[in-house]
């Protein structure tokens, strides 16, 4: 296994990590009901940081649906961001790596990301950040950030809003940027019988929705138009912005008006029941398999010892990596069916939205499986781990739709090179494209012609080694100060990305196909093409996913 993807999204996270330090000559107030909340002042930018917007999920609250915060009677500073809902493991496997032992490995990674991002149950925050001029009359429009992970890891405090806020106040069309923490791995997407028999499955989809309850309630005070809030996300943020969308069957509860999603979409997946193996584990590692009542038994146990068992189930960074066992799932009652199934039948919120994908985006988690060195290798993998159900003719047109030709792999279009292993840059192709490619073609499939939509292909940093324009490295363009970032703020303000000269983006449609290619070349970034790659590919690996659903 490879440190490449740790090394990546590690250094890119912490380039993002806001210290607070701003001058603070005369800190900006806000009222929360009886409350006076202090701010903190940089520039043109105000920031509200780590304001509970939920009850501390800890006790009996923990593995329930998030209980509404008591209305604000005493004032506080929100000058610092709240604790990071708890992070799961790194498992990361480096035989040959500077020599060092994999306990070694975990150890220095867990130790790193654990100083860099203190985590712990206590952890429903939320942040605003504001143009410093804002006032309650103000009525921007809003736009709600929820960051990505795998369902695992993340912190709403790995990125600065300050950046969107700022461009917005340049660009003469100023937002307000909010974000939150929601749980994470089992602590917030715990599924077995169990859980769907207590009705608290996908606690980390309805932290977020309490999140955007508060929204509703409170924006108006720091200067946001409650009527004007886009849900933004990216990865595991995008999926979840993508479950909103479809969430009893497409209701939007008057919660948002649009949505971005960079690099997620519906995935196929199963009932709660099917992480049912997982929950096991967890209650037998706990010593909780004795009682009667094991949900019960597990909101009892010391924190330790139950972090200590959900670090034991499969890690997005190990072997398993992108069939993750925490994510949302089917419960019968928030997401009613499989995802897809819904956007099949249209159970879409009809509302106008963007999406779109890294050209590279399997690249990343590749590397953790470059042991995979033969066909036979990959064959088993898709057997063992990925689709245990797919039959023998499902397998073998899989391998020949995505074919051992190092020149058709990914990193696309870079031929002979970045072949890290024979089979690198074909698993690379199949991961990107089931996981990323094919959920985003489908979604537009199912929606395009009856919203407003527009899609994007970000073939940004190609010459990355072996990464290509891997997963991830669109955040560049939306959180600096890049044209992607342009563009969302125009949607946020117009519901249409297009305006001040940049090139024009047509809609999304089911006969045009059109995307927004974001490109290396100076003289010509910006390129319209069309959505028509790996067709035949990507519709086949549609159709068995579907069918087999992790």
């Amino acid at each position: 296994m490879h440190a490449g993807p740790w090394l990546v999204v590690t250094t890119f996270l912490l380039t993002h990590v806001v210290v607070a330090n701003p001058l603070r000559r005369a800190p900006p107030v806000v009222t929360l009901d009886s409350a006076t909340v202090t701010g903190t002042q940089f520039g043109r930018v105000n920031r509200y940081l780590g304001i509970p917007f939920a009850q501390s999920p800890v006790g009996d609250l923990r593995f329930r649906r998030p209980e509404p915060i008591a209305p604000y009677t005493e004032s506080f500073s929100a000058l610092t961001y709240g604790k990071a809902c708890p992070q799961q493991d790194v498992q990361l496997s480096l035989p040959g790596i500077l020599g060092l032992a994999d306990s070694t490995t975990d150890f220095l990674t867990n130790t790193a990301w654990g100083v860099a991002l203190p985590d712990g149950e206590d952890c429903l925050t939320i942040n605003v950040v504001t143009p410093a001029s804002a006032t309650p009359a103000s009525n921007l429009p809003v736009i709600v950030w929820i960051y990505g992970g795998g369902f695992q890891i993340g912190s709403s405090s790995l990125y600065d809003g300050g950046s969107v806020v700022e461009k917005s106040i340049s660009m003469g069309e100023p937002v307000i940027f909010v974000s939150m923490n929601y749980r994470l791995s089992a602590f917030g997407f715990l599924a077995s019988q169990e859980v769907k028999d207590a009705g608290v499955a996908n606690l980390g989809l309805h932290d977020q929705r309490e999140a955007l309850r508060w929204v509703q309630k409170y924006v108006h005070n720091f200067g946001g138009d409650p009527t004007k809030v886009t849900i933004w996300g990216e990865s595991a943020g995008a999926v979840s912005v993508s479950m909103h969308m479809i969430a009893n069957d497409g209701d939007t509860e008057g919660l948002y008006r649009a949505a971005v999603m960079q690099s997620g979409t519906p995935v196929p997946v199963g009932d709660v029941t099917k992480a049912q193996v997982h929950y096991n584990n967890i209650v037998e590692n706990t010593g909780c398999s004795g009682e009667s009542d094991t949900l019960a038994c597990l909101r009892t146990l010391d924190y330790d010892v139950l972090k200590g068992a959900v670090d034991q189930t499969p890690s997005i960074t190990g072997y398993n990596t992108l069939v993750l066992p925490w994510l949302p799932r089917t419960d019968g009652t928030f997401i009613r069916e499989d995802g897809q199934r819904l956007v099949q039948q249209g159970k879409i919120a009809n509302v106008p939205y963007i999406v779109g994908d890294c050209d590279d985006e399997g690249t990343l988690f590749a590397l953790i499986l470059n042991n995979l060195t033969t066909t036979s290798d990959v064959r088993g993998y898709l057997k063992d781990v990925w689709i245990p159900d797919a039959t023998p003719a499902e397998l073998d047109q899989i391998l020949a739709l995505y074919p051992a030709d190092i020149t058709k792999g990914s990193p696309f279009d870079t031929q002979i090179f970045n072949a890290l292993t024979p089979q690198f840059k074909r698993v690379a192709a199949l991961l990107g494209d089931a996981a990323f490619q094919a959920p985003r073609r489908m979604f537009l499939d199912h929606s395009a012609d009856t919203q407003n939509t527009w899609s994007f292909l970000s073939k940004r940093l190609k010459a990355t080694p072996f990464l290509g324009s891997f997963h991830a490295s669109d955040l560049l363009n939306s959180f600096g100060s890049g044209d992607l970032a342009e563009y969302i703020i125009h949607f946020t303000n117009n519901l249409d990305p297009n305006g001040n000269g940049i090139t024009s983006w047509p809609k999304y449609t089911a006969d045009t196909r059109k995307l927004m290619t974001f490109r290396d070349q100076p003289l010509q970034p910006r390129l319209i093409t069309q959505d028509n790659y790996r067709q035949e590919a990507i519709a086949f690996l549609t159709a068995v996913m579907l069918a087999h659903p992790i």
